[in-house]
């Protein structure tokens, strides 16, 4: 039976479970070079989130400050075999609270086109009808206030 535990990865070893789902999920699935999948805002200051299976690292995302009162989620990642039982949304709802704990107003999320009904769900909603392109992925802007 899984042992799930969801931390707010603060130490460089926690976050290196959030690196180890990014690359394999990223990575290694979809072919993202590592220097496209790690970028300007994987540094001090970025806060993650890392859901682990009985210690192994299954799900992770990422947030960091825009403005004063708003922040963008991304990086969202689960493992393959993780996929289609809520993770994803464990690991957005825990950093929603993290960011509402912080003080953060409104969250964005620059979400893959196939990925924007998960953000719904989720209460996102598309600003604009605008498809960017980020890597190979066609992307839309959402946001949401807290």
């Amino acid at each position: 039976m899984a042992k799930f535990e969801i931390i707010r990865a603060q130490e460089e070893w926690q976050r290196a479970g959030a690196y180890s789902v990014r690359i394999q999920g990223m990575n290694r699935q979809h072919h993202i070079s590592l220097r496209e999948e790690f970028d300007e805002h994987d540094c001090d200051g970025t806060r993650y989130i890392v859901l682990l299976d009985d210690g192994y690292p299954v799900a992770t995302c990422r947030f960091y400050e825009l403005d004063c009162g708003s922040v963008m989620i991304g990086r969202v990642v689960v493992l393959p075999e993780y996929r289609g039982q809520k993770n994803g949304s464990r690991v957005i709802s825990e950093a929603e609270q993290w960011i509402k704990e912080l003080g953060y107003k409104e969250v964005f999320v620059d979400s893959r086109v196939v990925a924007a009904p998960f953000y719904a769900k989720l209460g996102y909603t598309q600003i604009d009808r605008n498809v960017i392109m980020s890597g190979n992925f066609e992307c839309v802007k959402m946001r949401k206030s807290l």
